[in-house]
């Protein structure tokens, strides 16, 4: 798996390259239509996120400071978990277009340098009024389930030529 993330995605159980991508319409979308999205974490991944957003809280940077926490080792930030989710949305799917409307996330376990993250999204409701679509979002690292929510996207409809 490349550090920068997986150029493969899987959408309705068909690996999907980069090339093959494609931007869904929202009279494109079906229930359970899912995608994923795999990204290593690395330390260089974990700093930038410091960097970007400003929080350098020391659970993610000091791994003296982590070791006195209940983690002991350094744990990525959540949001940074979180935004896997986002990769998803933006690039496979819906796709490129898509706009967040709203997201909740629960964070059920942290996310240790280096581990695999696979983030997933599942359609569960289609809101045919507003062109949006209702998604389940999970974050796993190996079996176990680190992050989950839902989210509300706004799908562009087909453009008319």
């Amino acid at each position: 798996m490349p550090a920068s993330g997986s150029a493969i995605a899987t959408i309705a159980g068909a690996a999907v390259s980069m090339s093959d991508r494609k931007s869904y319409a929202f009279e494109d979308l079906e229930l359970g239509l899912e995608a994923s999205y795999a990204r290593a974490v690395t330390d260089a991944d974990i700093i930038a996120f410091a960097e970007l957003t400003g929080d350098r809280n020391p659970v993610h940077l000091d791994a003296t400071y982590a070791a006195t926490t209940p983690f002991k080792t350094p744990i990525s930030h959540g949001m940074l978990t979180a935004g896997y989710i986002s990769a998803v949305f933006g690039m496979h799917l819906p796709g490129p277009g898509a706009i967040y409307v709203s997201q909740t996330l629960n964070f059920r376990a942290p996310v240790r340098h280096g581990d695999h993250v696979v983030a997933s999204v599942r359609i569960v409701d289609l809101i045919v009024a507003k062109r949006r679509a209702r998604f389940e979002c999970v974050c796993r690292v190996g079996d176990k389930i680190v992050l989950e929510g839902e989210a509300i996207l706004m799908v562009p409809g087909r453009t008319v030529a």
